[in-house]
């Protein structure tokens, strides 16, 4: 899993992974406490993130174990909406 905020959203009206409705975000890698690494990955989104919000990232073939993935190609998907980071007794990112 990858931890990333979400910078914006990417529309591509042809595209060959056959999912109806599909969202597309761009996602910017960041630590676990919420510190930007100034990479991105486009996410495919089926859980409703949005601006800024920090996610949980799945890439490569776990990216495709989801029932709208699956057998299609995509690298990247939004796994989990992020609340709460803890880290050894303390809290150091909360939504």
């Amino acid at each position: 899993m990858i931890f990333a905020t979400v910078a914006g959203t990417v529309v591509s009206t042809r595209r060959s992974d056959s999912i109806p409705g599909a969202k597309y975000l761009l996602v910017e890698q960041c630590t676990h406490r919420g510190e930007p690494r100034g990479e991105f990955l486009v996410a495919l989104d089926e859980l409703g993130a949005g601006p800024g919000e920090m996610v949980l990232v799945s890439q490569g073939s776990s990216a495709r174990q989801t029932p709208a993935s699956d057998k299609k190609p995509i690298d990247a998907v939004v796994a989990g909406l992020v609340d709460l980071v803890e880290e050894r007794g303390e809290i150091v990112y909360r939504k």
